[in-house]
C-alpha cells in the first residue's frame, strides 16, 4: 500500500498590513500561514498590505507553506491583489474567498498560472455548488462560516452551530467526492476559550474535517491535539497495518490477508492516514 502524506492540521491567518505579525506567524508552529489581504485589512490599508506582501514574500515561502488570501472576485481590490500575487514565487498559494462557482476559480487561474488555489465557500449558493467548485482544480475547500451564518440568519456563536451542521457535512462530502483532502474547519473566533475550541474541533473531526484555521497562535496547540489520533486509535491503526504483510488486493478493492480474512481498502487507507498523522506530530 502507498504511504499517505500527512496534510496540515493548522492554518494561521495574519493581517498583511501588520508586517510584524506576519513575521511572527512565519516563525510560529502553524503548518500553514495565510497572509490576509481581505477581512483583516481595512479598505484604506489595502494598498499598503499588498506592498507588505511583496516585501515579505518576494523571496518565496522559505520552507513554509504560505497562502495569500486575496479579496473576492468582483470586489474593488481583486484585480490588484491578483497583480500582487502574480509577482510572488509560484509555491505561494492563493486562498480565494467567497467562491460561488467554478468560474471564479478558472478566472483566477488564468491570471496566476499554476499556483495552487484554495477555495473558501461562504454563501448558500456556494454550498449548493460545492462539488462543482471542488472539481474545478482547487487544492482544497474551506467553509467561511461568518458570512454563511449571516446569509442563513443563524445566531452567532455556539447557538448557531446546529444550523451549520448540514453545510459543514456538505463541504466535507464535496471534497471527498472530488478526491481532495478533507477540509479544515473555520476559525473559532472566541479567544481565551480553549475548552470551547476543543469541543468544537472534536465535533468537526466527527463530521470529517481535518485541521482548523486559527486567528491567534495560542489556538494552534488545542487545534492540533483535537485532530490528532488518540492512543487507542493509533494502536488499532498500527495493528491493522501489521496484518498487511504479504496481503493482496482483489478486483473488488478488498485486501485478502494471509489468514484468509479480509480488510476493505478504505479501512487500510484510514489506518495509514492515522499513523501518518501521528508520525507527523512526533
Amino acid at each position: 500500500m502507498p504511504s499517505v502524506t500527512a496534510p496540515p492540521l493548522t492554518l494561521l491567518y495574519v493581517p498583511a498590513d501588520r508586517p510584524d505579525r506576519v513575521e511572527k506567524a512565519l516563525a510560529s508552529s502553524a503548518d500553514v500561514v495565510a497572509v490576509d489581504l481581505e477581512d483583516a485589512v481595512a479598505p484604506e490599508r489595502k494598498e499598503q498590505a499588498r506592498e507588505n506582501v511583496l516585501d515579505l514574500l518576494s523571496d518565496g515561502p522559505q520552507g513554509r507553506h504560505v497562502q495569500v488570501r486575496i479579496n473576492p472576485r468582483g470586489s474593488d481590490w481583486h484585480e490588484s491583489d491578483l497583480d500582487c500575487v502574480a509577482h510572488l514565487h509560484v509555491d505561494i498559494a492563493i486562498r480565494l474567498p467567497k467562491t460561488i462557482a467554478p468560474e471564479d476559480v478558472q478566472a483566477v487561474r488564468r491570471r496566476t498560472g499554476a499556483r495552487a488555489i484554495h477555495a473558501l465557500i461562504e454563501s448558500a449558493l456556494g454550498v449548493e455548488r460545492a462539488f462543482e467548485i471542488a472539481s474545478a482544480g482547487v487544492e482544497s475547500l474551506g467553509l467561511g462560516e461568518a458570512d454563511l451564518r449571516s446569509s442563513l440568519g443563524l445566531p452567532a456563536g455556539s447557538r448557531g452551530d446546529e444550523g451549520l451542521t448540514w453545510a459543514r457535512a456538505r463541504i466535507v462530502n464535496a471534497a471527498a467526492a472530488a478526491g481532495l483532502v478533507p477540509p479544515m474547519m473555520s476559525v473559532h473566533t472566541r479567544l481565551k476559550d480553549d475548552e470551547g475550541l476543543r469541543r468544537s474541533s472534536e465535533f468537526g473531526r466527527s463530521l470529517g474535517f481535518l485541521g482548523r484555521t486559527a486567528i491567534h497562535p495560542s489556538q494552534l496547540e488545542t487545534i492540533r491535539a483535537a485532530f490528532l489520533p488518540n492512543r487507542n486509535e493509533l494502536a488499532t491503526a498500527r495493528a491493522t497495518l501489521r496484518r498487511l504483510d504479504g496481503a493482496r488486493v482483489d478486483g473488488a478493492g478488498t485486501v485478502l490477508l494471509n489468514d484468509g480474512s479480509f480488510l476493505d481498502v478504505a479501512m487500510v487507507e484510514s489506518a495509514e492516514r492515522t499513523v501518518s498523522l501521528a508520525s507527523a506530530s512526533e
